[in-house]
């Protein structure tokens, strides 16, 4: 594991300074990675086209994709200045414990197949730099594998649609170790992800001469992460989806595996919020209704989230709805958010529309697979440089002082 270095003062390179010896603790390849986009556009090149497309991709036109990031547009900065940040903090409490930044990893599935143990390397990234991370129950790597690895780490449940199995799931869980249930509810079917199938990716894998030649032309990604893999692990399996471990990745009856979940309804979460006893929090929640409704049943806390525009094309970004989520549910609500953050900036808008908190998810996949955990580390490090150097820029001393007063909508783009 690499040397953790301070979030509050992450290493800034450029051609100009050269890296000081805090710097120097980062591995050389990747003290080119400025920013969250340089760990995507490396990570085209080392991913074979499926497995990349698998990862970037959203559903149909991508509108919901493309509109994640046209959100964080709307709005412009109003800043303060001749304020003294010289003693601003990242630090930002969520749910009783103080993390070093207002933001944490998001569930991503399959994590293992893009970067080799993708779901270990995230939780010990996270772990490392007191940050929290979401595990994906669509993952390859064992729950308990990632709870040992990381004691904090949260777990995320796509629930399975029989009641009995829900429970059974839940036990699993419990006896992991997990103390927080992300339950995330944006599923009641699969999206309609063509873009992989155009790609080559599907679910089962196909092995094919496509595939293999794919493999063949991306050396560092067969070698390091598929071959390294299966010699040392074996067949990837679908392991956190129930109770019991899933079908191995190539299987062709993968999918039945997942189970129906379009006949799941609020009946189902008050089961769960009755059986489990942990801090219960609900993912992919648009419709403020929703939201109030969840609170009301018992859920700690509430993600926004349009599943990073793979789900349903064409819905609302998330942070259009985030300033009259806040509102209905009050101002000490932990009502978090995630989709289409890439910046800084993209973190401190969403704080100062009301968010408690932010999940990022693609990039720090991206940052695994060219990486490890180093990448994964840099990563975070990239991105709390940029919300601790926009914090001095716009005169607040603590994330949560971020507020509608440091924003003024933009006449030339529809508020959000």
């Amino acid at each position: 594991m690499q040397p953790t270095v301070s979030l509050e003062n992450y290493p800034v390179f450029s051609h100009t300074a050269p890296p000081s010896s805090l710097a120097r603790q980062i591995p050389p390849r990747l003290r080119r990675m400025l920013s969250l986009d340089d760990f995507e556009i490396a990570a085209r090149k080392h991913l074979p086209g499926p497995i990349f497309a698998y990862v970037s991709g959203g559903c149909e036109t991508d509108r919901s994709l493309r509109a994640n990031r046209a959100a964080f547009e709307g709005y412009e900065w109003v800043n303060r200045v001749l304020v003294d940040t010289s003693r601003r903090s990242l630090a930002t409490s969520l749910f009783g414990h103080r993390y070093a930044a207002p933001f944490g990893i998001a569930p991503m599935g399959i994590s293992a197949l893009s970067a080799y143990r993708g779901d270990l390397i995230q939780a010990q990234a996270a772990a490392a730099l007191n940050v929290p991370m979401i595990m994906s129950g669509s993952s390859l790597i064992r729950m308990e594998d990632v709870a040992r690895a990381n004691p904090a780490a949260w777990f995320q449940a796509y629930v399975p649609g029989e009641p009995e199995r829900i429970l059974a799931l839940l036990d699993r869980v419990e006896a992991a170790g997990f103390g927080t249930l992300v339950v995330t509810v944006d599923v009641p079917v699969s999206g309609n992800r063509e873009n992989n199938i155009r790609a080559g990716f599907s679910t089962p894998l196909r092995p094919g001469p496509r595939l293999a030649w794919d493999g063949i032309t991306h050396p560092r990604w067969l070698i390091g992460t598929a071959l390294r893999t299966l010699v040392r692990h074996g067949m990837p399996h679908f392991e956190n989806s129930h109770a019991t471990r899933g079908a191995p990745i190539l299987a062709s009856n993968v999918m039945r595996d997942f189970g129906a979940r379009d006949h799941l309804s609020w009946e189902h979460f008050a089961l769960i919020r009755r059986r489990w006893k942990g801090r219960l929090v609900v993912k992919g929640i648009l419709d403020v209704g929703d939201a109030q409704q969840a609170r009301d049943q018992g859920a700690d806390g509430i993600v926004l989230s349009n599943h990073g525009g793979r789900q349903l094309d064409g819905v609302v970004s998330p942070m259009r709805v985030l300033p009259a989520a806040r509102q209905a549910l009050g101002p000490d609500y932990p009502l978090m958010i995630d989709s289409g953050f890439r910046r800084g900036n993209d973190v401190l808008i969403a704080l100062a529309l009301g968010a408690s908190f932010v999940f990022v998810g693609r990039p720090f996949n991206y940052a695994g697979a060219i990486g490890g955990q180093p990448g994964v580390q840099h990563a975070i490090g990239v991105l709390a440089s940029e919300v601790a150097r926009n914090m001095a820029m716009i005169g607040i001393l603590s994330p949560s002082d971020a507020s509608p007063a440091n924003l003024m909508p933009r006449q030339d783009v529809p508020a959000l």
